[in-house]
């Protein structure tokens, strides 16, 4: 005979729910807005893990309706409501966040949460069920191993995303009914949120090396490459924790969503644990380097922090230190390898990169201006869309003036140190007119990458305008 279910269903939150946990994107988010009130964590903690929940969600705003939902338990959710059963959210998550969560899917007949006296995880959560239920008998659905005393005392244990241990023992010690398939973790999508294709900007750092004309030179050669590692792995290391603090930006874009933290694709822990590691790695390398380069990678590396948790919020100072990240790259590369870096090269690249960095933003903001109408659109930039021909006036503006440096450098007498007929450099400035016109032209018409450096490497006129260049300065030299 076929035992009839229980009235009510019993459901977790974090990882059961979501495919996330809310107090880690909480963080993430106090981290993101709030920088400064990380000190205050400390004093939240000695008040009580419910007190330090209720703080993080009341200085965090969540927005909810981003997050990533296990579509599956949902769904299985909804049908049991279909049944006629009641649903019950229980977690150990804040109750504003848990009942902003249950008002999102509209299908919780009650929430059973954290209050800020009373953390309700593991045994807490256990009493609080059976206290409401009045000794009724119930279902239970969660996911992890701390869960296995609630599902003891349920009717049927239904396994969220199990490991292959977890569901061993429920079968053999519980009354198992529903599984629910592990998420593995998608190891492309996380090589992927380190964006190996932006290692290519980190090749400044063999500049001041092949512009002094030492690349011959295997030692020096070597330490450029070391160099080129430390940055590569501080850049992946600032990636990893920028797409952290984008969750909720990166949700609403229409193609940003699929990145590997937004997507739930890869856990926000795996992130959380993998940036400080990326950059640990970075300065490790870095020791094997000149001390100067090993203080001008922990400057990067807190600049780029800057940046990600604050910065790039501020119209014209993000563009400001995103060029001078791009300039630290070149004064990093001089260090590593002990060669000087002429204030010439140092002038025609800030201006170059200036002008970089504004067709950056100008192709960002002109894809937020067509995508204004798209609910799902979100921006953390604080341009507005009629600053576009204004930012455009400023990156053109910029990289005319690179060219006009670099004319300068030529009718100098420094320039005679390292070129027999520097005569010829000048066929190189037309090119550089033409390539960044060009630049300009296809942002203007929406057909540039939002980087312009990455554009550059996939971009065969780009390539032959290169080794055009390089046949000049060759033929100067």
């Amino acid at each position: 005979m076929r035992m009839e279910q229980p009235e009510c269903l019993c459901t977790d939150m974090d990882g059961t729910l979501l495919e996330t946990d809310t107090l880690w994107e909480s963080l993430l988010v106090l981290l993101g807005t709030h920088p400064w009130k990380i000190f205050l964590i400390p004093i939240w903690l000695l008040r009580g893990k419910a007190a330090f929940k209720q703080e993080i969600a009341k200085h965090a705003s969540l927005n909810v309706s981003t997050l990533p939902f296990r579509e599956d338990v949902v769904e299985f959710l909804r049908a049991e409501k279909r049944k006629g059963r009641k649903l019950i959210l229980a977690t150990a998550a804040d109750s504003t966040i848990a009942s902003a969560v249950a008002q999102r899917l509209g299908i919780f007949d009650t929430v059973l949460a954290s209050d800020g006296k009373i953390n309700l995880s593991h045994a807490n959560k256990k009493r609080a069920i059976q206290a409401f239920l009045g000794g009724k008998e119930f279902d239970y659905a969660a996911d992890s191993k701390v869960d296995l005393p609630i599902w003891a005392c349920a009717r049927t244990a239904i396994l969220v995303g199990p490991t292959a241990g977890l569901l061993d023992l429920a079968r053999r010690t519980l009354p198992v009914g529903a599984v629910f398939a592990r998420r593995k973790i998608n190891w492309s999508a996380l090589w992927s949120a380190l964006r190996p294709k932006h290692w290519v900007k980190n090749l400044l750092v063999f500049v001041p090396l092949v512009m002094a004309h030492q690349v011959s030179d295997l030692s020096l050669l070597a330490r450029a490459a070391l160099a080129f590692a430390s940055f590569s792995l501080c850049a992946s290391g600032v990636y990893v924790l920028n797409d952290l603090l984008d969750l909720e930006s990166d949700r609403l874009h229409h193609i940003k969503k699929a990145r590997a933290f937004a997507s739930g694709a890869v856990p926000l822990w795996a992130g959380i644990a993998l940036a400080p590691v990326l950059t640990a790695a970075s300065l490790l390398v870095a020791t094997q380097l000149p001390r100067l380069f090993l203080v001008e990678i922990a400057i990067y590396s807190a600049a780029s922090v800057l940046y990600s948790t604050y910065a790039k919020r501020i119209p014209i100072v993000d563009v400001l230190l995103l060029t001078g990240l791009y300039l630290m790259r070149i004064l990093a590369g001089g260090a590593a390898t002990h060669v000087p870096v002429s204030p010439w090269l140092l002038a025609f690249s800030m201006f170059l990169l200036l002008s970089l960095a504004f067709t950056k933003r100008y192709t960002e903001l002109a894809k937020q201006t067509v995508e204004d109408d798209r609910p799902s659109s979100s921006s953390k930039r604080n341009y507005l869309p009629m600053d576009a021909d204004l930012i455009r006036q400023f990156g053109v503006a910029s990289g005319y003036i690179s060219v006009f440096v670099l004319a300068l450098y030529v009718n100098g007498r420094e320039v005679t140190a390292l070129y027999r007929q520097p005569q010829w450099i000048w066929f190189a400035c037309p090119l550089l007119l033409f390539w960044i016109s060009r630049v300009w032209f296809l942002a203007n018409r929406g057909q540039l990458n939002e980087d312009p450096v990455v554009f550059a490497v996939h971009d065969s006129v780009s390539y032959v305008l290169g080794v055009i260049i390089v046949v000049i300065l060759f033929v100067a030299s």
